[in-house]
């Protein structure tokens, strides 16, 4: 078991937080399959401040959904604290985590996500301002550095660490690397040498084996899955098993993986919508035939669904017709 601040960890693999992926639906889903810990989507202070509506219906967590941290983003110490107070606020959430990663361009170009690494000294303004103003513990999710010649992830690390963060995240690629290439594991070892909380590692974990072999090679507190979660909400369970030394239970069947996939936009669709549940479902089930013979004619009509009576019909059809 892990602790963050106060908060209980009972497992050692984690969801990333992930922009138009981890709705309250898609953590349901990953949390069932055995994720220990999970966070909403990332939300922008400024808008939360603003009081848009729509940036708070992300921060909604179900009253069954703990261990779960809220994600904000920004670069204005004063807005990110009162934008803390009020996620918090909002959502219930266990822990406020602080995102200093993203790569998008549209967020690096306001100074916010991981533009925040090429500025250390006002990340730990930041943190520190956020840190006094929450009585939640406070997290910071990272990468390895801007670019190649700018690697500082564990100056950065020590910047969160001495700012009050009670844990840290770290993604082992660059800003300018976005997702390409190979997640640097050996950054990642390098930071959880060079502080005492707790860090959780993040990046290339496709497998079960994956996660077991990065908590062993970084020394890491915790597993952080992000992409590879994506329709295989499975992977929880297989990684769970790797790192116990357990057998990996089998990808169960198609038709089963697509039950789920159904639920899963069901669950969004009661409170969100059927419209939201219905866009939010062209890319999720797609992602649930991934590596299935001769799906691509099924993945080219799941894009296009406008109904919950199309995604039934389409996934019954999915059941009938692949295995």
């Amino acid at each position: 078991m892990v602790k963050i601040g106060g908060v209980e960890i009972n497992g050692l693999v984690t969801l990333a937080p992930m922009a138009g992926v981890s709705d309250f639906a898609f953590r349901r889903i990953c949390r069932e399959h055995g994720a220990a810990l999970t966070t909403t989507e990332m939300v922008s202070a400024r808008a939360l401040v603003y009081k848009d509506e729509k940036t708070k219906a992300l921060l909604y967590i179900p009253p069954d959904e703990h261990p779960c941290a809220a994600q904000i983003f920004g670069h204005e110490p004063e807005v990110m604290a009162e934008a803390a107070q009020m996620a918090l606020e909002i959502s219930g959430a266990d822990i406020l985590d602080i995102n200093m990663g993203c790569p998008v361009g549209k967020v690096v170009k306001s100074g916010d996500g991981s533009a925040l690494m090429k500025t250390p000294e006002l990340a730990g303004h930041i943190i520190e301002s956020v840190c006094r103003a929450v009585d939640k513990p406070v997290t910071v999710k990272f990468r390895k550095g801007w670019d190649g010649g700018s690697v500082n992830a564990v100056e950065f690390a020590h910047i969160c660490e001495a700012a009050g963060a009670a844990a840290i995240a770290v993604h082992g690629r660059t800003r300018v690397q976005m997702y390409s290439g190979r997640a640097d594991w050996d950054i990642i070892r390098e930071v959880k040498k060079a502080v005492r909380i707790p860090v959780t590692a993040n990046g290339d974990i496709f497998t079960g084996d994956d996660a077991a072999h990065i908590l062993r090679y970084t020394g890491c507190d915790l597993a952080m899955i992000g992409r590879g979660s994506f329709g295989d909400p499975w992977l929880f369970e297989q990684a769970n098993a790797a790192i116990a030394g357990l057998p990996q239970p089998e990808l169960p069947p198609l038709a089963e993986r697509m039950d789920t996939g159904v639920r899963q936009i069901e669950l969004l669709a009661r409170r969100a919508g059927e419209r939201t549940a219905c866009l939010e479902a062209r890319h999720h089930l797609p992602w649930y035939l991934h590596g299935v013979p001769y799906a691509g004619y099924y993945r080219s009509r799941l894009v296009h669904v406008e109904t919950l009576e199309d995604v039934h019909r389409l996934a019954a059809e999915i059941k009938r017709d692949l295995k």
